[in-house]
């Protein structure tokens, strides 16, 4: 355990910024696999659009590295490309 004042304040913040980074990676899954789920051209490219926006915000503030933001994007857009 941390015995600085200052090292005690940085172990909460290490705590609170880990469950909200884990908040938002699983917010990110969950969009992904509403682009995967989604049976129609149409659909997916609603659902596309919202989760591009997510992946590039996660990807901007630093949660997600931005190759990987771009990776996912990338791979999300091909696939619904492919729905008929």
């Amino acid at each position: 355990m941390p015995r600085h004042k200052s090292a005690i304040k940085r172990t909460r913040q290490n705590a609170r910024r880990a469950e909200r980074n884990k908040a938002q990676v699983s917010k990110l899954k969950t969009v992904i696999k509403k682009v995967r789920s989604s049976k129609t051209k149409e659909e997916g490219l609603v659902s596309l659009k919202t989760a591009v926006k997510y992946i590039d915000q996660l990807g901007t503030k630093g949660i997600i590295h931005k190759n990987t933001a771009s990776n996912q994007k990338s791979r999300l857009t091909k696939f619904v490309n492919k729905l008929k």
